[in-house]
């Protein structure tokens, strides 16, 4: 089965971009009613762009981890964490070449770390679970950047609180351009025609806290929740113009796999996964994403004036929020026929193939019969060395494979190298494995090399993550 037939029958996926950081307003109960609609009451939030500032050839970024509240309920105050604001945190905007210097300021009251996900950097700037920030202090991911244009994302990476730190709304993106991007005719005006949404779904208590203390067998089967959020609102609304618009979607839930479509069976256009476009536009009507995993895709509005679009998840049938069209174009784009031209690994070059095995048992997950230990590296990796890499689900139920260091290229899903869908053949970082099913793809370190200072690779079902399905490997 390929992919693209497999997402009409698939799993839920979750979908929301949480609200903002630095100057925004940490209410989300303000908004008049659009029209016709009394569900999407409320505008959809859009994080602040960060820029950072220019101190002698580096740009840096401040970001303060705090705690807060913020409303996302009416007449009730959710306690929350975020970034430069009380929930979740600013877009960071980065350009390819440039020496960047994260500074991240932990006042949350107990230890987290902050991972840089889909960042090509060294081990030791890659903030997974080595490089904790105590309660007061400060650590700084200091690096230049080197990678393809593409929409990243950074949250914690606590050994064993991944998920609870996530949930608690610590998580924003990076978006990084380079010449090629900033070259095409795309949409490219932040919150205006490039809508940046990150996906998720929450419970609550009574009085408004967040409801979170899975059981053994939510951590076995990945929590969910039933309340879905768009960058920190519910049931939100977005007012654009009519023209072509650019959506850029993270799954940002801890377990949930989400179909995501319009509820009137619209087609768009997907031109790009997690780490780089693709090399052509891929026409879809609707597309699974696994936590982490990221798309951008474009949408035609141009003679919708006076219309309005719902976004929906079709796994669990929940609408995520509302299109309004009903502005003129200031603006017009055009997307191109082709995007890029990627650079493929030949897999007639691999000298060494890994396997991994998801599996697990009595609330025990591992990969490769063990679970994550902090002193122990499972795989040492030559710098330069291609491989293939084939990942298996063992499992009745689902996982994916996230990769730090680098991006890889799918080559076959169980054993069929048609199966892989043509909007999956960018670079990624994270890949959605069905129950009983497997994926190969082929895989490069480059750049770094450090004997003493692990990546990751992991389930990023954060509740599987937590517990045990998470290896470690160093690049020599």
């Amino acid at each position: 089965m390929n992919r693209r037939t497999f997402l009409a029958s698939s799993i839920a996926m979750a979908f929301g971009l949480s609200s903002c950081g630095g100057s925004s307003t940490n209410n989300n109960d303000g908004g008049e009613n659009p029209p016709n609609s009394d569900k999407f009451s409320k505008p959809l939030r859009i994080p602040e762009e960060y820029t950072g500032r220019i101190v002698a050839d580096q740009t840096v970024y401040d970001l303060n981890l705090q705690t807060g509240t913020t409303k996302f309920l009416d007449n009730l105050d959710t306690p929350t964490w975020g970034v430069n604001g009380s929930y979740l945190g600013p877009t960071l905007r980065l350009k390819n070449g440039s020496k960047v210097k994260i500074n991240y300021t932990n006042n949350l009251g107990e230890d987290t770390t902050m991972h840089g996900h889909g960042m090509h950097v060294p081990a030791k700037m890659d903030g997974g679970t080595h490089q904790v920030i105590a309660d007061g202090t400060t650590w700084t991911s200091s690096y230049t950047v080197n990678q393809h244009a593409c929409t990243n994302w950074y949250h914690p990476h606590l050994m064993g609180k991944t998920a609870e730190h996530v949930m608690n709304g610590l998580a924003g993106l990076i978006i990084l351009d380079d010449d090629k991007s900033e070259a095409l005719d795309l949409p490219k005006r932040y919150g205006v025609d490039d809508i940046p949404l990150v996906i998720q779904d929450r419970s609550f208590n009574a009085d408004g806290s967040f409801n979170y203390n899975p059981s053994r067998r939510e951590i076995m089967q990945g929590w969910k929740g039933d309340t879905f959020m768009v960058n920190g609102v519910i049931n939100p609304y977005i007012d654009v113009e009519a023209k072509q618009i650019r959506f850029r979607i993270l799954n940002g839930s801890n377990s949930r796999i989400y179909t995501f479509a319009f509820e009137s069976g619209r087609a768009f256009k997907q031109i790009a996964t997690d780490n780089s476009f693709l090399e052509s536009p891929v026409a879809l009507t609707e597309l699974v994403l696994s936590p982490a995993e990221r798309a951008e895709f474009v949408v035609d509005f141009t003679q919708d004036m006076g219309t309005s679009e719902i976004f929906k998840d079709k796994a669990s049938g929940n609408d995520l929020f509302k299109v309004n069209i009903n502005k003129t174009a200031q603006q017009t784009t055009q997307v191109p026929t082709s995007l890029v031209s990627l650079d493929k690994l030949n897999p007639q070059d691999s000298v060494n193939t890994r396997s991994f095995s998801l599996e697990g048992r009595q609330g025990r997950l591992t990969i490769n019969g063990a679970s994550m230990q902090m002193d122990v590296i499972n795989e040492t990796v030559p710098l330069n060395a291609i491989e293939i890499w084939e990942v298996t689900n063992k499992m009745g139920m689902d996982h994916n494979f996230h990769i730090h260091a680098t991006h890889f290229q799918l080559l076959e899903r169980n054993g069929n190298a048609g199966a892989v869908s043509d909007n999956e053949k960018g670079y990624k970082d994270t890949v959605y494995i069905p129950p009983n099913q497997s994926v190969k793809f082929i895989v490069q370190m480059t750049d770094y090399k450090d004997s003493t200072g692990p990546y990751m690779y992991h389930c990023h079902i954060l509740e599987h993550e937590d517990a045990g399905m998470m290896g470690q490997f160093i690049v020599i």
